[in-house]
């Protein structure tokens, strides 16, 4: 498969992850990474989520993890997400790559390639 095949495109997801702390968000980042799960996991500090939990409206404080792997890696990257993480119900959401450089999305197929 080379860059400029289009099919390269195609496997890429973005995966949507919040923790409670930069401490939670580092470690599931680096456990994803280190089980090839993910090619790389971003950790965006401080942002504010609003949610409705348990019939009561809240708002905190949270880090986003978004982390770039393949449709094949999501089944099992949710998995472990959701074993690993302190929340009783994450959040883990995938989202279709639908365009961007040919180049990156073929990085990240090969580092999540066994």
């Amino acid at each position: 498969m080379s860059p400029s095949d289009p099919s390269v495109q195609a496997p890429v997801q973005i995966v949507l992850c919040t923790a409670p702390d930069m401490e939670v968000a580092r470690r599931l980042g680096r456990l994803l990474v280190e089980e090839r799960l993910a090619a790389c996991v971003n950790l965006v500090p401080e942002i504010n989520s609003i949610y409705r939990w348990q019939g009561e409206v809240c708002e905190e404080s949270e880090i986003m993890l978004v982390i770039k792997t393949v449709q094949d890696h999501v089944a099992k990257l949710t998995e472990v997400l959701v074993e690993a993480h302190p929340y009783e119900l994450p959040e883990v959401i995938a989202l279709n790559v639908r365009g961007g450089s040919e180049d990156y999305m073929q990085w990240i197929v090969e580092e999540v390639a066994p």
